[in-house]
């Protein structure tokens, strides 16, 4: 069977579905509290913004805790999601939108509306439709506020237009979009995962030096031979070396890339800059010359670090892309990328201490302080079995930030033709 369509006001949808109104889609809508805590409280509830929405969920790590008896009060303002709730970021940074399912005692703030589908909504196809970018380019352009800071109010996300087909095709087109956003939630914490285990071991091997002798018992514990080294004003394990960490890899500065503009809106390479480290590499993204020197060339698997701002080190999957200024590129002909990875997160915190102090609007660290770090580099044998365990554990990391990109890249292409019925489904009937 060929789909008919008709026109609408949002633009063609099949004949059988029809449009009505994020107020009448939604038994519930509300615009979130504007309780603003004055102080931290040591409660166990949590109350989020928009900046504690990620990968999903809201992460609960940086929310401002508040007492009992707020908790309750917002509670009964019907501030407090419930499972199946969406939930969508309306102020700033707009159109963040996530189906709740978590079981955490949170209420939201104002910059986060709370929408509770009606029964003939699956929360997930309303989800979706609000993610897609032909309804978040409708709402920005007619609803939002004309400010330098766009925001929704309440009415305005009443009027909203919803397309509405049945509840079973609802739910057959979300779950095709929902399995894959399952699958890269997994990566995502598979990532976590390893990273902390990374990132244990690293510690476990350099910092208490417990790596595996050559009879594979813990070095140190098992009576390992120690020396004192000035330097650093402590003991380490006979026969290693310090070296600066400027020494153990090299940090390539990047172009002020306004300086090579793009050869055409077709042939360009997107700039990464700071921002880029968090979100990847997006449509809003500044493009650049394909002729910028190689070195500058950003590709998977590169390890990037911030050094200015919000100082950040990553390692890239987002694609190839061109270096930016205020970000060095990490590299290094001697030792392996797992090494200078991990002994770079091991100074971060310092660093960012370092930048904090900076009496500028942009804290930053000089190159000064990448020779004062010192790094403790192992003899050549317990080297060869360290590179073994750790350079797995990077590749992995490696391999399934590129598969949950090679995801999202199928899911958004799939997502607007889905939701507006351009795509075909088979819908099972009872």
């Amino acid at each position: 069977m060929k789909t008919k369509f008709k026109e609408t006001e949002i633009g063609m949808i099949p004949e059988d579905w029809e449009i009505t109104t994020l107020e009448k889609a939604s038994q519930l809508l509300t615009d979130g509290s504007h309780f603003s805590p004055k102080e931290e409280h040591n409660g166990k509830h949590f109350i989020a913004t928009v900046k504690d929405m990620e990968d999903y969920v809201i992460n609960t790590r940086n929310c401002k805790r508040i007492s009992e008896e707020i908790f309750n009060e917002l509670t009964r303002s019907n501030c407090k999601p419930q499972k199946g709730d969406v939930l969508f970021s309306k102020d700033g940074t707009m159109g963040l939108c996530f189906v709740f399912k978590q079981d955490e005692p949170i209420v939201i703030l104002s910059s986060i509306a709370l929408i509770r589908p009606h029964n003939e909504f699956d929360p997930f196809f309303l989800k979706y439709y609000l993610s897609d970018k032909k309804t978040q380019d409708l709402i920005i352009a007619g609803f939002s506020s004309g400010s330098a800071l766009p925001r929704l109010t309440l009415v305005n996300l009443k009027q909203i237009p919803v397309v509405k087909p049945n509840i079973t095709e609802q739910r057959t087109r979300s779950s095709i979009l929902a399995d894959l956003d399952s699958k890269i939630e997994l990566n995502q914490n598979m990532n976590k995962t390893l990273e902390e285990i990374g990132q244990a071991i690293f510690k476990h091997w350099f910092i208490d030096f417990e790596f595996p002798n050559e009879q594979g018992k813990p070095y140190k514990s098992s009576g390992g031979e120690m020396v004192y080294n000035e330097e650093l004003e402590k003991e380490m394990p006979k026969d290693w070396e310090i070296k600066p960490l400027d020494e153990i890899a090299n940090f390539l500065n990047g172009l002020a890339l306004q300086k090579y503009p793009p050869e055409s809106e077709t042939e360009f390479l997107p700039v990464i800059k700071i921002r880029e480290l968090r979100q990847g590499l997006t449509e809003s993204c500044d493009k650049a010359s394909q002729k910028i020197p190689n070195e500058y060339v950003v590709d998977d698997g590169d390890v990037l670090f911030s050094w200015s701002g919000s100082l950040e080190v990553v390692i890239w999957t987002s694609g190839k892309g061109a270096l930016n200024q205020h970000l060095f590129k990490v590299t290094s002909k001697d030792y392996p990328k797992w090494f200078y990875y991990y002994w770079i997160l091991q100074y971060l915190p310092q660093f960012r201490h370092i930048a904090e102090g900076k009496a500028t609007t942009m804290g930053h660290i000089q190159r000064h302080h990448l020779k004062d770090s010192l790094v403790i580099v192992p003899d050549k044998p317990t080297f060869q079995r360290m590179d073994k365990n750790l350079d797995s554990i990077l590749d992995k990391l490696i391999q399934v930030n590129i598969e949950s990109r090679n995801l999202s890249q199928i899911r958004d292409s799939l997502l607007p033709k889905l939701i507006s019925g351009k795509i075909r489904v088979p819908v099972e009937t009872s």
